[in-house]
């Protein structure tokens, strides 16, 4: 403005120097037009608050008049009285008041006189307006530890920090796209602006909507226009700082009215609190009281009760008084005295006097009328323990009393008929004596009542004594067992008089009784042990069974004559005292004090004998009929059986014998088989007949079998056994004539290879587990014979069929003939590898050989010496004999080395192995030397 400023704060500068402008410069027009409207537009808006305005700022402050009442509006203070006179003097009079204001606050104002703004100069008035805007509208701002206008920055940062694309800097060009006046709007006042619809390449939208906002709702007047913002490269920053310092004190004192208010709410809130919790406690406290003061009557009235059952009801109210009532009431009893001590505190913190409830209801109060109730409460548990003991002591003795006169009672019922009777004078004098030891017994029975009744009599006087409801029915039942008992007494001495007078009379009588008693009884058992065996349910399963079961039966009717003789003699005890009681005419009873046997019991049960025996009998010969029948089917099938189980047992040896015996062509042995098997399968209908017989013995149900030892199950096997025999021995010949034809072996070859596997095939040993000791000196040993054995043994199932023989000789017989005419091709050649490798040989060797047949002669020798050595030590008897085509081929040298291997050391050494290793020992030389014979021979 051409002017300096200096704003004082006591001896310390208020701001820097401004020294951006020169007093001589011109002021830019376009920042004096925006100073222009903002200032006016503050200015207005703060003498709009005295009902008045400026239009033109330069002019309107010329007289002072309206540049003090500024000061006075922004300050809050009042001036010194203005010049009203329209003089030049007046004027600058009343603008030298306001300066000195100005100065007064510690503004110094440099090169600015009141002349200058009574002439209208433009940049003096700006400059003083800006003074006024630093001193009363940024000087106050302070942010931390910054003022004025760095504290005013640091504000407009901090409020627009979380905004996209607003970077407050200063307060020109960071401004421009209005995204900062937003920012400012919605962080105080979101709903007055959506920012997320701003956009930042639109800032004439953007000023406009925050000049409107801030106009319409905020009361800021609108102090700057969009398009000279716009349309300026540097916005006037005095201008802005002016416009952006009325958006502080906006806000600021919007936040702080809000604090007060909130203060104020808070205030009235804790109040209402307040008087809420004085409100709940009057009320809790009068409902409590008012529940004291009911239930303390109820828990008063103690009136007794007749009955325990009464007494249990009203314990079970109290249980649920305690259960259900009560803990509800002690929980609103803590929550009034938590209640009360939270509103006192309450009350001190705000300095309020502290909370006196209504009279009668202070905590004192409250606790006093609950020690009332808890000590009523006391009395009426004891009472009501008391009650029902002494209820349960009542009932128990009325329970007593009722069940010990009902036993008596029950006792005593039928008593005084009895003492009364005149039974005695008619009774034998069985009858008599058990009368008599009856009266005793009901004697000394009576005297053990005595203590009964004395009891009955107490309990019934401590009933009385505890005040029993029903004492009268409990009285009046206790006289009439005393009354009754007196009367039992005298019944009881008339009685045992009576007795005695009558016991002479009847002595013989009972002699009677006690006879009958000792014969009846025997025979009584004697007949329910018959009856029990007539009746007997008897299982046999032979006819020797049933016929011993016929016997003593025989035996036991022949006991008869006896029993009836005895059965006589009772009844005629019985007939001897009839006639002594109509003799004398005694009035008996007719029972028997001995036995509760009588004649009508053993007459009926004699009956019952003489009708179970017929019975019996029917039922064993039926059983004796049944046994023989199952005897005859026993034997039919046993007839049967002891015929087929022979034949099918023969069959199968037939089948061996013809499977190692058959001559002729393989056709021709399979046309013989198949006959014999057509002539077994004509067999089938025997078969299936003793399967009907074996039917119905299982329908018979028998067991076992004694004629034969055959079952219908080792038929079934033996029948199974014959037809898979038959069956494999006629496949094994189709495989045969198929080998035959496949591999061109001739008849007479094939028969040559079943005459050596028939001679040494006895079905009796099985190679798999057998070694072999005996050292085979010009032998591949073991191992030759493992190999040959998984060529006629793949499987390792234990033995060699005829089959696999077939196919290795037929594989052997091949490789012998190749070799042979190597041999001869080259006679120098030598024996065989697997010869040549073998370990040399103990024995004396034999001289060189050079041919093929020299080789496998010497090899015969060998095998055939252990043949015969392993043969020699399995049985004394002499060992088979060769093939014959063999022995033509022993010569001289030979025979002498087979006597110097069979010396008695070697015997010895085979002779040395237990009978079972020398057979495995024979299994496999006899191999070997079947082997070595067909190449010979070949």
């Amino acid at each position: 403005y051409g002017i300096q400023l200096k704003v004082y704060d006591g001896d310390e500068d208020y701001m820097p120097q401004e020294d951006d402008w020169d007093r001589d410069m011109l002021l830019d027009p376009a920042w004096e037009k925006q100073q222009r409207k903002t200032f006016t537009a503050w200015c207005n808006s703060h003498l709009r608050k005295a009902g008045t305005q400026i239009d033109n700022i330069e002019e309107d402050f010329r007289d002072g008049l309206k540049l003090m009442l500024l000061l006075e509006v922004i300050s809050g203070e009042r001036l010194a009285k203005p010049e009203r006179g329209k003089m030049r003097v007046h004027k600058i009079s009343n603008v030298n008041k306001a300066l000195d204001f100005i100065a007064s606050k510690g503004v110094k104002l440099v090169s600015i006189g009141a002349e200058e703004i009574v002439d209208g100069n433009a940049k003096m008035t700006l400059g003083m307006i800006w003074t006024i805007i630093l001193r009363f509208a940024i000087q106050d701002i302070s942010v931390e530890e910054t003022s004025a206008k760095e504290g005013l920055l640091l504000w407009c940062q901090r409020k627009t920090a979380p905004y996209k694309n607003v970077n407050i800097q200063n307060f020109h060009i960071s401004w421009k796209d209005g995204l900062g006046f937003c920012a400012l709007i919605h962080r105080h006042r979101p709903e007055l602006i959506d920012y997320g619809k701003l956009r930042k390449d639109d800032p004439m939208t953007n000023l406009n909507t925050a000049f409107d906002v801030a106009e319409k709702y905020l009361d800021i007047p609108k102090m700057l226009d969009a398009e000279d913002i716009v349309g300026t490269a540097r916005p006037d920053e005095k201008a802005i700082m002016t416009y952006v310092s009325s958006f502080y004190h906006a806000f600021s004192g919007a936040q702080k009215a809000e604090t007060a208010a909130n203060r104020i709410c808070k205030v009235l809130a804790v109040n209402q609190e307040n008087e809420q919790l004085m409100e709940d406690y009057e009320k809790l406290a009068s409902d409590l009281l008012e529940w004291i003061r009911r239930t303390i009557p109820w828990l008063e009235n103690r009136l007794p009760e007749n009955t325990m059952q009464a007494m249990q009801q009203k314990l079970e109210d109290f249980r649920d008084y305690r259960r259900l009532h009560k803990p509800p009431k002690v929980q609103e009893k803590c929550q009034l005295e938590i209640n009360f001590n939270t509103l006192q505190t309450k009350l001190r913190l705000s300095n309020r006097p502290a909370f006196m409830p209504s009279e009668g209801k202070m905590v004192s109060d409250i606790n006093g009328a609950w020690g009332s109730l808890e000590g009523a409460e006391k009395g009426y548990e004891e009472w009501l323990l008391n009650e029902i003991r002494r209820l349960e002591r009542l009932d128990h003795l009325a329970q007593k009393f009722r069940q010990k006169a009902a036993i008596h009672e029950a006792w005593t019922e039928g008593k005084e008929e009895m003492l009364q009777k005149r039974d005695f004078e008619t009774a034998s004098l069985s009858d008599i004596k058990a009368l008599l030891k009856k009266h005793e017994a009901f004697e000394s029975d009576l005297a053990a009542h005595q203590d009964r009744v004395e009891q009955i009599a107490a309990i019934a006087q401590e009933l009385n004594e505890l005040d029993y409801y029903d004492s009268p029915s409990v009285n009046a039942r206790c006289q009439r067992i005393c009354d009754q008992w007196d009367a039992l007494g005298a019944m009881t001495q008339k009685r045992s008089e009576a007795l005695q007078r009558t016991e002479q009379l009847l002595e013989t009588i009972d002699q009677l009784y006690l006879e009958f008693a000792k014969r009846a009884a025997p025979f009584n058992n004697w007949m329910e042990g018959a009856m029990e065996d007539l009746q007997d349910t008897f299982i046999v399963h032979t006819i020797e069974e049933i016929q011993g079961l016929s016997t003593a039966h025989e035996q036991f009717k022949a006991t008869l004559p006896e029993a009836d003789k005895e059965r006589q003699a009772i009844l005629g005890i019985h007939n001897e005292i009839a006639k002594i009681v109509q003799t004398y005419h005694v009035n008996m009873a007719g029972i028997n004090p001995y036995t509760t046997i009588n004649t009508q019991e053993i007459n009926a049960k004699w009956d019952k004998v003489k009708h179970l025996v017929p019975q019996r009998d029917q039922a064993l010969i039926e059983e004796h009929a049944r046994q023989q029948n199952n005897e005859r089917l026993r034997r039919q099938f046993a007839n049967q059986a002891n015929v087929i189980g022979p034949w099918i047992q023969t069959k199968m040896e037939e089948i061996g014998r013809i499977s190692i015996e058959m001559n002729g062509t393989l056709e021709d042995q399979l046309t013989h088989l198949r006959t014999y098997e057509k002539s077994i399968v004509n067999y089938k209908p025997k078969i299936d007949q003793l399967e009907g017989d074996h039917q119905l013995i299982q329908e018979a149900l028998i067991f076992d079998n004694k004629h034969t030892n055959y079952t219908m199950e080792h038929i079934r096997v033996g029948w199974e056994q014959l037809l898979t025999t038959i069956a494999r021995t006629i496949n094994e010949i189709e495989n045969q004539i198929l080998t035959r034809d496949a591999k061109g072996i001739s008849p007479e070859q094939l028969s040559e290879f079943r005459s050596s596997f028939n001679h040494f095939d006895r079905g009796l040993f099985f190679h798999g587990d057998f070694g072999f000791t005996v050292p085979l000196c010009c032998l591949q040993g073991e191992n030759e014979f493992s190999r040959i054995m998984s060529i006629v043994d793949p499987n390792r199932m234990g033995l060699v069929t005829f089959q696999a023989f077939i196919d290795f000789m037929s594989r052997e017989t091949n490789i012998i003939f190749l070799t042979s005419e190597h041999s001869v091709s080259r006679p120098d050649s030598g024996p065989p590898a697997y010869l040549l490798q073998s370990p040399p040989c103990p024995l004396t060797a034999p001289q060189p050989v050079t041919t093929l047949l020299s080789y496998y002669a010497h090899f015969l020798y060998v095998s055939g010496l252990i043949f015969f050595v392993t043969i020699s030590s399995l049985s004394p008897a002499p060992a088979p004999p060769p093939p014959p085509r063999l022995s033509g081929l022993l010569t001289a040298p030979s025979l002498s080395r087979l006597r110097r291997i069979c010396s008695p050391h070697a015997t010895q050494q085979l002779s040395g192995f237990t009978k079972r290793e020398r057979e495995k020992k024979l299994f496999v030389s006899v191999f070997i030397f079947l082997l070595s014979l067909f190449f010979f021979i070949k």
